[in-house]
């Protein structure tokens, strides 16, 4: 009987360090990133995945307006397009 195991307990191994290495950091930075893009509010300094720095005027479901540089531009982004909010501490 152990002999129809051994053969397993490799690839098994291989499949529990794939987890942990790969798959569940990924779904806590997943996590992250949602709890970040949930928790926007008006008046946040935020940087999209193309990197336009803005600040938030309007949210209105998945649609967010920001206003940008110095003219005061006013965009329509998707709240995915969001990549970080900067705080105090990281404007």
């Amino acid at each position: 009987m152990p002999a129809n195991f051994g053969g397993l307990i490799i690839p098994l191994g291989f499949l529990a360090i794939f987890y942990f290495l790969i798959i569940r950091p990924q779904q806590k930075r997943e996590k992250k990133t949602k709890n970040m893009r949930n928790s926007l509010k008006v008046g946040d300094k935020v940087v999209t995945i193309g990197g336009i720095h803005g600040s938030i005027l309007k949210i209105k479901d998945d649609i967010l307006t920001i206003e940008i540089g110095a003219d005061k531009t006013k965009l329509t982004i998707a709240k995915w397009a969001v990549g970080n909010v900067l705080n105090d501490e990281n404007s």
